[in-house]
C-alpha cells in the first residue's frame, strides 16, 4: 500500500485542521498537505449545539480534500481524534455507525472533537475505505493505586491528552533508541488544556486530569481549593451553568487577564506589566510542581521530561522548566501539537498489520476494570468500610 494516502481531521472548537499524509514506507508518514479551516464565533453561534455542526463541518471538509488530492490519488483510511469517549485502552479504534452516532449524540462531554468521528465515518463511507479515531482523551491505563482520592464515592479518573502525549514520546523513544515500551518519562501537554502524566511501559499510568486537578491553564481553572467550591454550589449565587464555565472555559489565564491568548500574556508582561509576569510565574510554578509529583510516581527514575503542546512555545516558560526540572531528569522539548500526523501514524501502523484496532463498543472498559474498590461493593454498587 506504500504510496496511498491517509486523511486526516481534528475537530476544535473554532478551527477544523485537515491534512493529508502518504505512505513511503518509513515509521513516519510522509506529510503533503495541510490546512486550518477557521470558524468565526457569529458563524459558531448560529448553531444551537456542537453535533449541529456536523453538516456544515462536513461541508466544508469535503470541499478541502476535494481541492487538495492529486490527480489519480488513491486513499487508503481517514482518521480523527476520538473525542469524548467513556474510558478505552490507547491506540486505534475503528469508526462504525455504533460509534459515530455515539460521538454525535451521547458522548460523555460535549466539546468540537466529538465532531471528528461522524466526519471521518461520512467522509471514509463515500470514498469506500476504513475509518478510525485514535486514542481519545477517555483512554485509560491508570494504575490502581492512582485511582484511590481518599473519598470512595469520589475516584480519581483518567481525562488526558492521550494522543500528542504518547505520539511525542514515541519521539522521544526513537530520539534516544529505544522500543517505545522502555520508555521511562514525565510527558507533558501544554495547551488549551494540560496534562501531566508519568509514563512507563507503554502506558500513561497516572495524570493530573485536566478535568480536576492539572496546573491552571490558558482557560481552565485545574486543581481550586474544594470548600471554597462547595460553599459557591450551594451559596445561591451561581448556577450550575455559570460554576462549570469558570472552571472551564473562563477560568485560568482569562480569569486573571481577560484573555486566553498565551502571547498576549507574554506580551504584557515583557512590556512591564508586573501582573501578567505573576500569573504568567504561577502558571509555570504550577507545571513545575506537577512535574515534580509525576516523576515521584516513577521513583524519579527518568530517561526524561518530555514538553509538547501549543504553549510549549513560550521560550521562558520551556526555559523555566529545563532550569528547574533538569536536576530530575533531562528535558526534551517538542513545541506544537502534533495530533495530525500522530493519527496519521497510527493508522499506518494498522494499515501495515503491525497493530490491531480496537472495536466498538466492545473496547469500553467494565467498571470491574477500572474501579479498584470494586471487589469491595455491594450489589448496589455502595461500597462498605472494611474494618480489618
Amino acid at each position: 500500500m506504500t504510496g496511498e494516502l491517509i486523511l486526516v481531521m481534528n475537530t476544535g472548537s473554532t478551527t477544523t485542521k485537515c491534512s493529508v499524509y502518504r505512505d513511503e514506507g518509513a515509521l513516519e508518514p510522509c506529510h503533503v498537505v495541510s490546512s486550518t479551516i477557521e470558524h468565526p464565533d457569529d458563524m459558531v453561534h448560529r448553531f444551537s449545539s456542537i453535533s449541529a455542526q456536523v453538516d456544515y463541518r462536513e461541508e466544508l471538509v469535503r470541499r478541502f480534500f476535494t481541492e487538495n488530492l492529486p490527480p489519480g490519488a488513491v486513499v487508503s483510511a481517514v482518521g480523527a481524534l476520538g473525542g469524548m469517549l467513556p474510558p478505552v485502552p490507547s491506540g486505534v479504534i475503528a469508526l462504525n455507525s455504533e460509534l459515530a452516532d455515539y460521538s454525535l449524540h451521547t458522548p460523555v462531554y460535549q466539546h468540537a472533537s466529538n465532531l471528528g468521528a461522524p466526519l471521518s465515518y461520512r467522509l471514509a463511507g463515500t470514498l469506500g475505505v476504513p475509518s478510525f479515531v485514535v486514542d481519545p482523551v477517555g483512554v485509560d491505563e491508570m494504575a490502581p493505586i492512582a485511582r484511590i482520592s481518599g473519598a470512595p464515592d469520589f475516584p480519581r479518573f483518567s481525562f488526558v491528552h492521550a494522543l500528542n502525549i504518547r505520539a511525542t514520546v514515541r519521539k522521544l523513544a526513537r530520539e534516544l533508541s529505544l522500543e517505545f515500551e522502555e520508555i521511562r518519562c514525565v510527558a507533558c501537554h501544554l495547551g488549551g488544556g494540560y496534562s501531566i502524566a508519568p509514563m512507563v511501559g507503554g502506558r500513561i499510568v497516572d495524570s493530573d486530569n485536566r478535568m480536576e486537578g492539572a496546573p491552571f491553564t490558558p482557560e481552565r481553572a485545574g486543581g481550586i481549593p474544594p470548600i471554597p467550591l462547595l460553599e459557591a454550589c450551594f451559596s445561591g449565587q451561581y448556577t450550575r451553568d455559570q460554576l462549570y464555565r469558570k472552571l472551564y472555559g473562563a477560568g485560568g489565564v482569562y480569569a486573571y487577564l481577560g484573555t486566553k491568548n498565551i502571547r498576549e500574556m507574554v506580551r504584557r508582561a515583557e512590556s512591564g506589566d508586573s501582573f501578567a509576569a505573576f500569573i504568567y510565574d504561577a502558571m509555570i510554578y504550577q507545571i513545575v510542581k506537577e512535574i515534580g509529583a509525576m516523576a515521584s510516581v516513577l521513583d524519579f527514575d527518568l530517561h526524561g521530561i518530555v514538553v509538547t503542546g501549543g504553549v510549549a512555545n513560550a521560550a521562558h516558560l520551556s526555559s523555566e522548566i529545563v532550569r528547574k526540572c533538569g536536576r530530575v531528569a533531562p528535558v526534551y522539548l517538542y513545541p506544537g501539537e502534533n495530533e495530525n500526523e500522530a493519527i496519521a501514524e497510527s493508522i499506518q501502523r494498522v494499515l501495515r498489520g503491525t497493530e490491531a484496532p480496537l472495536t466498538w463498543p466492545g473496547c469500553i472498559l467494565s467498571e470491574r476494570e477500572i474501579d479498584p474498590l470494586y471487589p469491595f461493593r455491594d450489589s448496589d454498587g455502595v461500597f462498605n468500610p472494611v474494618t480489618g
